[in-house]
């Protein structure tokens, strides 16, 4: 089905209204460097995702995120103002993190507006897809849940399991793969005290996503499903380049799971010479092109899966609202547990 971007003048309104159509807000905080990458990102999910679905794509815009003038010149073209969430009608949102500057979030300078958009989002849509750091801010603000830091990146691939049979996750391939990127980790203990349902874990990356229902139905994914084939690698190079400027004191590991054999012993022949010959013009030699053909994108699968699941359950949420005469079907209202790959709605 087709993917609207803000057709605010331009479509139908019998199509934007339809039964089969939902609107979906995209929040996007990631810094300059991954801004456009990330809208990209999205849209493809999104457009892949919706093969039932009309998907009414409405992009925003935080103006405290720290930004350059480029970068907000080009998002003026695209991105709403946060203010137009406040009073708008959408099915769902989906809302990104940055990267942080301050070790105590509440300290960002977009914290306000971002905890503003959680509280909005409890009372004013269906369902909200809280990604990475987005995640960690929503039960911040919401529990007072504490994220802590690993003594290292974690970065890479990994084949997370099921914890109990979810809806969200019919359909998703067994294990399912997942892109984790991240410094920090939510302790399990403390979400499931709060409430939180673990979905799915890894052995080496722990929780990986997670949800409660309250007003609405929040997802969180400490993992980013919607990478594409590079985008690990392209973060990877970043560490690297910083190592060479002496921004770090580490050269950084190697994305696991996410290399093939030779790719990994090319990328280790390159840390040796970076560890032997440390300066940053360096990085001018390293083997993004000859690296990318060792990497085989596992997770799209697992991706399209989750994403899928989603745009039904907004489709059934909207089908209640737009028929109260109608009985409420309890997957709806309470994601009863659901054998995996299920097909049913019950």
């Amino acid at each position: 089905m087709p993917l609207l971007l803000d057709p605010t003048d331009t479509a139908p309104d019998g199509k934007v209204q339809a039964a089969n159509c939902v609107t979906v807000g995209l929040i996007n905080n990631m810094p300059d460097a991954a801004l456009e990458a990330t809208e990209r990102q999205f849209v493809e999910l999104v457009r892949a995702s919706s093969r039932s679905t009309v998907v009414r794509l409405v992009l925003y815009a935080i103006p405290q995120v720290p930004r350059g003038e480029a970068a907000r010149r080009a998002m003026a073209e695209r991105y709403r103002p946060i203010g137009d969430l406040w009073n708008s009608r959408l099915d769902g949102l989906i809302v990104t993190g940055t990267e942080p500057r301050s070790e105590n979030m509440r300290d960002e300078p977009y914290w306000g507006t971002l905890g503003a958009v959680i509280d909005w989002a409890r009372h004013n849509t269906a369902s909200t897809i809280w990604s990475c750091l987005a995640a960690h801010a929503a039960v911040l603000q919401s529990d007072g849940i504490k994220r802590r830091a690993f003594k290292q990146k974690l970065s890479g691939v990994f084949a997370c399991r099921p914890v109990g049979p979810h809806p969200m996750l019919r359909g998703a391939p067994l294990p399912l793969y997942v892109p984790h990127s991240r410094c920090n980790d939510l302790p399990e203990r403390a979400l499931k005290a709060c409430g939180y349902r673990i979905l799915t874990r890894s052995a080496e990356a722990g929780v990986d996503m997670f949800a409660r229902h309250d007003r609405s139905f929040h997802l969180f994914l400490q993992g980013h499903p919607e990478y594409e084939t590079d985008t690990l690698l392209r973060e990877y190079r970043r560490d690297v380049g910083r190592y060479l400027r002496g921004e770090r004191d580490d050269y950084p590991a190697p994305p696991h799971g996410y290399l093939g054999g030779e790719a990994m012993e090319l990328a280790q022949a390159f840390r040796a010479r970076a560890l032997d010959d440390r300066r940053p013009d360096l990085i001018r030699s390293f083997p993004k092109r000859t690296l990318e053909t060792g990497i085989a994108t596992a997770w799209r699968a697992t991706a399209i899966a989750i994403y899928e699941n989603w745009f039904d359950y907004l489709k059934g949420r909207k089908l209640e609202r737009r028929s109260p005469a109608l009985p409420r079907r309890r997957v709806w209202r309470d994601w009863p547990a659901a054998p995996l790959h299920a097909t049913g709605t019950s």
